[in-house]
């Protein structure tokens, strides 16, 4: 299936009701992953087509924040380089980033602890096609991102709070 750019946030929306994930009320964030997984599979429409731009990816992050009141996170990324936006004419024209951000907060409790200090704070950009190739690049993610206590801590505690973003990022 193929959606326009414009449409991911409400189709991410979609997806995650069909998980049972509320996304200003995330109770699960393995629910919450399986629906992120899901939407990583569909093909945007509107992006860059050039074979060796980085139009789509994913990256999962954690820590502090200050955007977040200070409050330890887990976030799951969509990245999109749009290219159906701006004077293509223009020599100096490239396209946009618009990331998909969904991030659940959490309240500071001890298994928690260390999440805001470990030497990594994300998984690193993966930007496989969608397919096989973007199943492994999830699967390689998330394994990343359970080497690390804490953010395994995280995948299985209820946060706080959650909410769900699409926005320009350049």
């Amino acid at each position: 299936m193929r959606i326009p750019w414009q449409a991911s946030i409400d189709v991410f929306t979609q997806i995650l009701g069909r998980h049972g994930v509320e996304p200003a009320a995330v109770t699960d964030v393995e629910a919450a992953w399986g629906a992120f997984a899901e939407f990583l599979q569909l093909e945007i429409d509107g992006i860059d087509p050039t074979p060796e731009s980085d139009a789509d990816g994913l990256i999962v992050q954690w820590g502090r924040r200050s955007w977040s009141d200070n409050r330890l996170i887990l976030t799951f990324t969509r990245q999109l380089a749009v290219a159906d936006v701006g004077d293509r004419a223009d020599p100096y024209w490239q396209p946009e980033l618009w990331q998909l951000d969904f991030e659940m907060t959490f309240d500071d409790e001890p298994r928690l602890t260390g999440l805001d200090s470990l030497e990594v704070q994300d998984t690193g950009f993966r930007f496989a096609s969608t397919g096989p190739l973007r199943t492994a690049a999830l699967a390689d993610a998330w394994a990343g991102a359970q080497r690390h206590a804490p953010v395994r801590a995280a995948w299985i505690t209820t946060p706080a709070s959650s909410g769900l973003s699409f926005e320009c990022v350049c």
